[in-house]
């Protein structure tokens, strides 16, 4: 037996060995399923699987970038060729090699949340319609669960029952708002985060050619986390692995007590009907914690026992027993937050416990105010994670949208975020006429410049920030990606004006970018 195995449990080492056919690891909280998952790779490895025909799908970059590393120190150097990462990254990177497959250039744009909610506000503003009854928000999700469940825009508007609902919700044009947003991402070479999945799975179903390229290429499959799965991902998945003569080299790793994102579209059936498509699914439970106390275990134990719908399993562990739990229950957050603080302020003295072994979870963000004031009244310092995301903050989108149009000026929402930033004379007017032109006529807003009537000193003032984007575009693609960054930071003006700004704010924007 190979010696990393004896690193492993009984029932780890027995998942980890099961090579050929389906298999289903429920995995409880810290029992160690990532190990599994790891370790299965590089047994795969070591059996002479070669990398790149491992295909391992994540819901996290950092799981991912852990996962490569664990298994490099397992298998050596080739775990650089696999092809693992999460749903999102890997179809996004088969999708630019068949760009030209489905329509789309290597080099279309991804649209994030905010990019896509911009667009959907220039439709509904566009189409004079209450913003109030067609919630940018609400629009937004109702396309995501249309493209989760595979839906195209001209597949809604033929659908009797989809059309009753939305009449229902007093929202009758919504099929026109998903036609005419799919026109837009089209029309400006650009996909949004569920396109990536909607056009693997339309690519799969749609190019026999394309889908047997990749069964042959990924004969083995795996997937962490799949409790979170949605309809589409587990559609792709079986479009991958199950088919005529297929080896259903398929291994999944989840836990269905764990499921918490149904409001994502994640559906637990997954997991749960997983023994109906696969009939000769082999099945490992991990059942040992290794994380937590007695009382933590037991509390867990008693709380998914009232579940409904599960895979029936009994966490257990051999640590100690622990601190038992409290529960308080307090009138108001007021005094909720107080009674944390002084409960904070007891365990350090009594127990002398540092700052860094104290963490307070909520569940929504509008919490933390009433925590951080009574940590302030306390003299308790501490840190709040999981605010705006980096790549959420202003000057890095601004720098983003200078390079998306370095490699598709046809992307509208990059060229509305910067085509008067830094100011450079380009008012909201003739950004209006613009797009109004582009609106008119189906065509992008880089190509509507040139048809609309403006007075010479616009025209000049758009000339020259054409030509920066050319120049940006011959940049990119004679250089490197770095030497490319700097220059577009610099050559934009972004970098000198962020530069400008000497407060403790303005360095940390400049840091950032």
């Amino acid at each position: 037996m190979s010696a990393y195995l004896n690193e492993l449990n009984d029932v780890q080492c027995q998942a980890v060995c099961h090579i050929e056919g389906p298999s289903l690891v429920i995995a409880g909280p810290g029992s160690g399923k990532t190990r599994v998952l790891t370790y299965r790779i590089a047994h795969l490895m070591h059996h002479g699987i070669s990398p790149w025909n491992i295909l391992a799908l994540t819901f996290t970059n950092k799981a991912a970038r852990e996962m490569r590393e664990r298994i490099a120190t397992l298998a050596g150097g080739a775990a650089r060729n696999l092809w693992m990462g999460t749903f999102h990254s890997i179809f996004a990177r088969i999708l630019r090699i068949e760009a030209d497959q489905i329509g789309f250039s290597k080099d279309f744009t991804i649209y994030d949340t905010q990019d896509s909610k911009s667009v959907i506000n220039q439709i509904i503003k566009d189409m004079r319609l209450d913003k109030k009854t067609y919630n940018p928000n609400g629009i937004r999700a109702r396309i995501s669960s249309a493209k989760t469940n595979v839906i195209s825009s001209e597949e809604y508007a033929k659908r009797p029952d989809l059309l009753a609902d939305d009449q229902r919700s007093k929202r009758p044009f919504f099929y026109k708002i998903y036609q005419k947003y799919t026109d837009k991402l089209r029309l400006a070479g650009a996909m949004d985060f569920d396109d990536l999945l909607y056009h693997m799975y339309c690519m799969l179903r749609d190019h026999e050619e394309l889908c047997n390229k990749y069964r042959a290429k990924f004969s083995f499959v795996l997937v962490d986390e799949f409790q979170d799965t949605n309809y589409i991902q587990y559609e792709i998945i079986k479009k991958l692995v199950k088919y005529p003569s297929s080896p259903e080299n398929l291994s999944v790793v989840g836990d269905d007590a764990q499921s918490i994102y149904a409001f994502r579209g994640a559906t637990i059936d997954n997991i749960l009907d997983l023994k109906k498509d696969f009939k000769n699914l082999k099945v490992f439970k991990l059942e040992q914690n290794y994380r937590s106390t007695v009382h933590i275990v037991q509390a867990a134990n008693g709380i998914i026992a009232h579940n409904k719908k599960q895979i029936k399993k009994t966490i257990w562990t051999s640590a100690q027993d622990g601190e038992p739990i409290n529960v308080i229950r307090a009138i108001t957050d007021s005094e909720e937050g107080k009674r944390i603080a002084d409960l904070i302020v007891e365990h350090k003295n009594r127990y002398h416990l540092p700052n860094t072994e104290i963490a307070i979870l909520y569940r929504t963000n509008a919490q933390s105010r009433v925590f951080e004031e009574h940590l302030r009244r306390n003299n308790i310092p501490y840190r709040v994670f999981g605010g705006l995301s980096f790549y959420q903050r202003k000057e890095v989108k601004d720098l983003l949208a200078y390079m998306r149009l370095a490699l598709n000026p046809s992307d509208d929402e990059a060229f509305k975020r910067v085509v008067n930033y830094p100011k450079r004379g380009i008012g909201k007017t003739t950004i209006d006429k613009i797009l109004l032109t582009a609106d008119q006529h189906g065509i992008s807003i880089w190509e509507a410049m040139a048809k609309v009537a403006l007075h010479q000193g616009t025209v000049t003032k758009l000339a020259q920030f054409k030509k920066l984007i050319h120049a940006m575009r011959q940049k990119a693609q004679t250089t490197d990606a770095y030497t490319t960054a700097v220059y577009i930071s610099k050559a934009s003006g972004v970098y000198d004006l962020l530069r400008s700004d000497s407060t403790i704010e303005g360095m940390n924007r400049l840091a950032n970018v």
